[in-house]
């Protein structure tokens, strides 16, 4: 039994659904885009690294929705740090976008950092590197920050006393999360936040962005 090839999506259709994020890209952004999806296809057949399975589906849920902090927030150059980064979003998204940022993910499951490792392998983003284990461990290898990105994060308040520490310094948080989420994560003292920002296409889901008090 071979196992099928996964298929590309066209760079018509990815212009095309990033356009709907306000987002343009080049023709190179596009074919990283496009082997990033082809590993994480392949790869998931043997670790679970997304329960979404249809191509369009991933370009939206995952590269977009990501991808549309470059523009919302603004994201542009600095030192990012995506915590609980998983098959790698936000952070790899984001640096093919904003290529000048140097970009930390953050990952403390083994398989899936070796999935992001062989991204990086694959695909030439510079200034990017997997650092494996617990964020909480984590200090003066980070710092100092401009952003602190996470999707995937359980707790937030842990997270966010952490980002606001002194061994850390984040300047900015910045979360993606569903709607019922937004009064848990706002609890969090260190922080200023900003009127949540809906993300496009999406039923109740918004970046949350909060800067660090001074």
């Amino acid at each position: 039994m071979t196992t099928q090839s996964p298929v590309l999506l066209s760079a018509a259709t990815i212009r095309r659904a990033l356009g709907e994020f306000q987002l343009q890209v080049n023709e190179q952004q596009i074919i990283y885009i496009q082997q990033y999806m082809k590993l994480l296809l392949a790869w998931n057949e043997k670790i679970n690294l997304t329960a979404i399975r249809d191509p369009l589906e991933i370009l939206y849920r995952h590269f977009c929705e990501c991808m549309f902090a470059a523009v919302a927030v603004p994201v542009e150059n600095g030192r990012l740090a995506d915590v609980g980064s998983g098959a790698g979003f936000p952070g790899i998204p984001l640096k093919i976008v904003r290529p000048e940022l140097e970009t930390m993910l953050v990952e403390s499951n083994m398989k899936k950092a070796t999935f992001l490792a062989e991204v990086l392998r694959n695909i030439e983003l510079p200034n990017t590197r997997v650092l494996v284990g617990r964020y909480e461990e984590l200090g003066e290898e980070v710092m100092p920050l401009d952003y602190v990105c996470s999707r995937a994060v359980g707790e937030f308040l842990p997270l966010l006393t952490w980002a606001a520490s002194e061994r850390v310094a984040a300047k900015q948080v910045i979360l993606w999360i569903g709607g019922r989420d937004l009064d848990e994560a706002r609890r969090g003292v260190d922080w200023e936040w900003r009127e949540p920002i809906p993300v496009p296409h999406s039923l109740r889901r918004y970046l949350l962005v909060g800067t660090r008090k001074s």
